[in-house]
């Protein structure tokens, strides 16, 4: 039996409609069921505040996918459990400079994630995605309102892939983790780009020219603020994008088509699949 945590959110969900077409037994550890589409598996609530209903999703369980928005003590709640109910493997959704002495605070919470599973005695495996492509759905009503997006990012090169590349090749390890264990994997798209190339893509599947406007770390955290985004979240995503600008994110790898057999989606394939929310 497989279980998927965050099976409501944009990994989760495709690893899960994945895994169920695929008819593994699955199960989906969700707060709110009405969130995930029907489907061939079997639906648990639970609360990663929670270790009792932890403790209940993991009975029979073997392997599990650990997708979360990496809050630290929810991650290490999850693996504490899965030990005390004889889990066999994880497999992790990471960040690819997680490390203790990182500038960036979420990644310094994944180094601790990482310690705390090696530390378990789980046999593991560790994704490592790129920047992701959904990020620019987040740009949607800036584009729509202004034709152009503003960030830190600079000319900054990065790897960015489709989030369902990263579940394709997450569903393809859980069910065959022993053939994964102690591997960390980097997953990329298929091309280096930039938010240049970005906007020159929607402007080819737009019709009209969106532009593309590099501001400072500073403006950038405070115009996230402004729209709402809270204050530490806005920090670390401000601090993220400088580093890309630096090149932190400017790296390929093949580990998605090597593992899932499929070359993972170009920037051009996931705007034209996800054009409706641009119009």
């Amino acid at each position: 039996m497989i279980l998927v945590t965050g099976a409501t959110g944009t990994v989760g969900s495709e690893a899960v409609r994945l895994l169920a077409a695929r008819h593994h037994p699955t199960r989906a550890l969700v707060r709110d069921p009405s969130r995930l589409p029907r489907s061939d598996v079997q639906i648990v609530i639970g609360d990663f505040d929670r270790p009792d209903t932890l403790d209940a999703a993991m009975r029979g369980v073997d392997t599990v996918l650990l997708v979360t928005p990496s809050v630290q003590a929810q991650e290490i709640a999850v693996i504490d459990s899965a030990v005390r109910q004889g889990v066999t493997h994880i497999v992790k959704i990471t960040n690819h400079k997680a490390s203790h002495d990182s500038p960036v605070n979420r990644r310094r919470d994944h180094a601790r994630i990482e310690a705390h599973l090696r530390s378990s005695g789980l046999a593991y495996t560790l994704l490592a995605p790129n920047l992701y492509m959904q990020n620019v759905l987040a740009l949607a009503a800036s584009i729509k309102q202004t034709r152009g997006l503003w960030n830190a990012a600079g000319d900054g090169q990065f790897g960015m892939i489709d989030a369902r590349d990263v579940a394709a090749t997450a569903a393809t390890i859980v069910t065959r983790p022993t053939d994964h264990a102690g591997h960390t994997y980097l997953l990329t798209g298929p091309d280096l780009v930039t938010f240049t190339d970005v906007a020159k893509e929607l402007s080819d599947a737009l019709g009209y020219t969106v532009e593309y406007h590099p501001v400072s770390p500073g403006e950038h955290r405070a115009s996230m603020i402004r729209a709402g985004i809270a204050e530490t979240v806005a920090a670390s995503n401000a601090q993220v994008f400088d580093l890309i600008s630096r090149g932190d994110a400017a790296w390929l790898s093949n580990d998605v088509a090597s593992i899932t057999g499929t070359p993972p989606r170009s920037l051009s394939t996931f705007i034209a699949d996800h054009i409706s929310a641009f119009t």
